[in-house]
């Protein structure tokens, strides 16, 4: 498994924050592997269904991600799947006086042959979290 974990800290309220981010459709703001995300089913809350559209590595790839937890102000989770790998993206939020920390874990367990290539792609994961991170500060800034 491959994971990776990033915190930004925003001058933004906690509502404010988690709002915007449990809103999956936003992952094309600041996530730089999606290329779109689309609601299928659901109000956002748990059991809420998503496509999301996601370049990596050369290649484009979709998963359909279901909310899996969903308590305002604290944590929104989605876990993803298709037929190479299952993720699971967990963020949490904590309030620290008027800013808002999110710690973004993403964890992405691959299956079958995909396991074979999975040492190789822990350098691409990294890179990408460290540009999730830039794009998920700059989003939350223009909030």
């Amino acid at each position: 498994m491959i994971t990776i974990e990033r915190a930004v800290t925003v001058e933004k309220p906690v509502e404010t924050v988690f709002a915007y981010l449990s809103d999956f459709e936003t992952t094309v703001d600041w996530d730089p592997g999606t290329v779109s995300t689309v609601k299928l089913a659901g109000d956002g809350g748990v059991g809420t269904k998503y496509r999301n559209k996601s370049s990596f590595a050369g290649r484009e790839t979709e998963l359909e991600y279901v909310v899996q937890q969903f308590e305002p102000g604290r944590i929104f989770q989605v876990r993803g799947e298709n037929k190479t790998v299952v993720a699971l993206d967990t963020m949490t939020f904590r309030e620290i006086g008027a800013r808002t920390e999110v710690t973004y874990r993403a964890e992405f367990d691959f299956k079958g042959v995909a396991r074979v290539i999975e040492p190789l792609l822990r350098g691409q994961f990294k890179k990408l979290g460290d540009e999730a991170k830039t794009g998920l500060r700059a989003a939350l800034l223009e909030l």
